[in-house]
């Protein structure tokens, strides 16, 4: 019979399964209708055997009931009316003396799902809930909720309802445990299984009779329930306790969710929950399942959005293995870049530094990546690597690391020089659309620190007539007009081929339009085109030192132990989606945006207001750049000199030091970005700041004061700067200069109210500029009154 075709096979079967001798002898029966459920298993219609199949389940033989089951309920819808026959056979085997058979039987007339079934099954149902059998009762409990789903619009009697309570308190875990499925689907209109006192004791004293879905069902249900009296809600929570250090992953990622949502108003208590499931949560990330572990990876990701150092001991755990697949391993990485701290960042880097290798092409950019991530704390180490992947000259290596240089001076302006220095010789290794992106950016905004820029540029633009990406001939125009303002006597000439190829000869309406503009621009004039084409070259709502804002576990507790985990995007952007980092949606809130357009006025109106003071005429910048290690070396040097002046260390021009106390009722300490972005339109880079919601709050920041060319001073000064931003109200304390008596001494706050809030702001200047720096302190002002409105509206 294997050897015949679907048909053949069909009539076999049916001269088989007719055949008195074969229906006289019980065995060759069951194997005839064993081979009819391999047919059928293999694909070949056997509908054609219903009516046989129909006289076969009259039988006592419960192996043959059971395949004859399998068949009616495949091919029932086919066979409606036929179906109908076996209904009474069934409602007969509902009565059997063997239980086995009574729930055989219930479950299969409810999986039958005929249209008229229901007025056959409800009194056999009925009678099922009261069998004294539980494994007849667990089957008529879901035969309900069955029969609801077959039939939405028709309504469970009450009594079912309560019936279906009642069994809430069944002597079976099995069978309390469906009632609560069945309920839950019966009730769906109605929002579910209603959950008071008296079930939610009964169910958590009943919890660990339970199997383990049962258990996460039984968790997922009672978070409905509001503790009456924080007694009650700690009680709850004491019986849940030993449930947080389960051994099965399911029950404890359900039973940290019901801690979550219980004490919603108790961070410490959800703080402690979080730290008491750390260990079945890292026992999961090294399962053997390879699902389990992406799974308990992405919750990871998720509780670290609250606590980032919850498993900062444990940063090992997530090294990546050798045999581990690639999804796992990205995601592995992702939670090492927030693992990072002063004591384990050489390790990190370390480990890291062997995935940029890996055969894997994604993987090794994930791992480049990485590294770029926490090199916006750590620059040097950081950039040594990233600089020393480039000499690997392989294609995929050198792309990502060109699009992580990109994404690094992008957020951190100060690494820069070191980047430019690294880019000698990128683009003979570079072949991806991407990486060739990456790689224009740099060299149209950093075009004038590259000495070979215009020479690759040229090289891009005599080959654009054989380029096929879009994206990349709209970034060689944009590096193109960048460079030629910053070069204009080694790029005119190439600019102009390359303006004239896209005009007249692209077919490309894109960068055919994108030509045309910068044409038009450059008629307007150089410094037209300058004012709409230069690129800023940091992100202003980025942090540099500080990492991503940390987020209340209220913000996330809802998706904790669903899907939603599973589904979120990495925590950074892809880079390699899209070409210029001014690109990306990263500008700051509309009402904001449009508070600092008018930010020079406001500058110049707070200057006019300062009682003895001439109005500065100042420009602030970013450049040179200025790292971590330099601001904190400098800060502490003035200081000593500042402390020694009495001593007369150094001459009374050399620097100066002011501090002001300005009135201030609301700085945006819980979201640090908003002031980080304001400051960076203005030029005033900020360096570090203090935790969100920490109090007192401090910031650290720095800018250079550039005269405008009709200013009486021509010295550029460097300006150091502290924001303490506290909540005591002082009453008598005011800013003095500490070695300054002139009218800078009018910047101290004398109108200061009793009782205000304020910010103490702490500068330190070298060289010695009192006009320059007055404008800075004008600037600043402006920019946290601005900020500080934004925050009470």
């Amino acid at each position: 019979m294997p050897y015949l075709s679907g048909e053949d096979a069909v009539k076999e079967l049916r001269r088989a399964l007719s055949n008195p001798n074969v229906q006289s002898d019980p065995l060759r029966y069951r194997n005839t209708i064993t081979k009819v459920i391999r047919v059928m298993s293999q694909g070949v219609d056997v509908s054609g055997l219903f009516p046989e199949m129909v006289k076969a389940c009259a039988t006592v033989d419960i192996v043959q009931k059971k395949l004859v089951y399998v068949f009616l309920c495949s091919y029932a819808s086919l066979n409606p009316q036929l179906s109908l026959l076996v209904i009474n056979t069934l409602r007969k085997d509902c009565q059997d003396a063997n239980p086995m058979v009574r729930s055989l039987a219930l479950r299969n007339m409810t999986n039958l799902r005929l249209p008229g079934l229901a007025e056959y099954v409800e009194q056999p149902l009925t009678v099922g809930l009261r069998d004294r059998a539980a494994c007849v009762r667990r089957v008529a409990v879901l035969g309900w909720a069955k029969l609801h789903n077959l039939q939405p619009q028709a309504e469970i009697d009450a009594a079912v309802v309560n019936e279906l309570y009642s069994l809430l308190r069944d002597s079976d875990p099995v069978v309390m445990v469906n009632c609560l499925r069945a309920l839950e689907e019966i009730l769906k209109d109605e929002g579910g299984v209603a959950i008071n006192k008296n079930i939610t004791h009964h169910l958590l004293n009943r919890l660990k009779e339970c199997d383990v879905w049962g258990q996460c069902d039984v968790l997922r249900i009672l978070e409905r329930y509001q503790p009456q009296t924080e007694g009650e809600l700690f009680d709850i929570l004491s019986l849940l306790d030993s449930c947080l250090t389960c051994a099965h992953p399911p029950v404890m990622a359900a039973t940290l969710r019901l801690f979550l949502c219980l004490s919603a108003g108790f961070p410490s208590v959800s703080q402690s929950a979080l730290e008491r499931a750390c260990g079945p949560l890292l026992a999961a990330c090294g399962s053997n399942s390879r699902e389990m572990r992406f799974t308990a990876l992405a919750h990871v990701q998720l509780m670290m959005q609250s606590e980032p150092g919850l498993l900062g001991a444990h940063y090992k755990r997530f090294f990546c293995g050798y045999a581990e697949p690639a999804f796992i391993k990205q995601r592995k990485m992702q939670v090492l870049v927030e693992l990072v701290n002063d004591e384990n960042v050489s390790m990190l880097l370390d480990e890291l530094k062997g995935y940029c290798t890996d055969v894997d092409p994604d993987t090794a950019q994930a791992a480049i990546s990485a590294i770029g991530r926490i090199g916006r704390s750590y620059s040097d180490k950081c950039l040594d690597i990233l600089t020393g992947l480039l000499g690997l000259r392989q294609e995929h290596i050198t792309s990502a690391v060109v699009q992580t240089f990109r994404d690094l001076v992008w957020v951190c302006p100060q690494c820069s020089d070191v980047v430019c220095a690294a880019l000698q010789g990128c683009e003979e290794t570079l072949q991806d659309d991407q990486g060739r992106q990456a790689l224009l950016w740099l060299l149209g905004v950093y075009g004038e620190r590259v000495a070979t820029a215009p020479y690759v540029l040229e090289g891009f633009i005599d080959g654009v007539r054989a380029e096929v990406s879009v994206s990349v001939k709209l970034e060689l125009l944009a590096a193109a007009l960048r460079l030629f303002l910053s070069r204009p006597a080694e790029t005119q000439d190439m600019l102009g081929r390359l303006l004239h190829y896209c005009i007249e000869e692209e077919r490309d309406m894109c960068v055919r339009d994108q030509a045309l503009l910068y044409y038009r621009l450059l008629q307007c004039g150089p410094e037209q085109a300058r004012r709409v084409v230069e690129a800023r070259r940091s992100d202003p709502m980025l942090g540099v030192l500080i990492g991503r804002p940390l987020q209340p576990i209220d913000a996330w507790a809802h998706g904790f132990n669903t899907l939603q985990p599973l589904s979120t995007a990495a925590a950074t952007p892809d880079s390699s989606t899209r070409g210029s980092p001014e690109h990306l949606n990263c500008e700051p809130k509309h009402t904001l945006t449009e508070e600092l357009k008018e930010l020079t006025d406001v500058a110049e109106l707070c200057q006019g207001s300062v009682v003895g003071v001439e109005p500065a005429v100042v420009s602030l910048s970013l450049s040179p750049a200025l790292s971590p290690e330099d601001f904190e070396e400098m800060w502490l040097q003035l200081q000593s000199l500042h402390m020694d002046q009495g001593a007369s260390a150094v001459e009374e021009g050399d620097f100066l030091c002011v501090v002001k106390l300005m009135p201030c009722q609301m700085l945006p300490v819980n979201s640090p970005q908003s002031l980080q972005a304001a400051l960076q339109l203005v030029n005033i880079q900020t360096m570090a700041f203090t935790p969100p919601n920490a109090l007192p709050w401090k910031v650290y920041l720095y800018t250079h004061t550039q005269p405008a060319p009709d200013s009486q001073s021509a010295e550029c000064t460097l300006v150091l700067a502290e924001l303490l931003y506290s909540s005591e109200t002082p009453d008598s304390s005011r800013a003095e200069l500490s070695e300054d008596n002139d009218g800078l001494s009018a910047l101290s706050d004398d109108g200061q109210k009793s009782g205000d809030r304020c910010v103490k702001i702490t500068v330190k200047q070298k060289p010695r500029d009192s006009t320059a720096l007055s404008g800075f302190l004008c600037i600043l002002t402006a920019v946290l009154n601005t900020v500080s409105a934004e925050c009470k509206l």
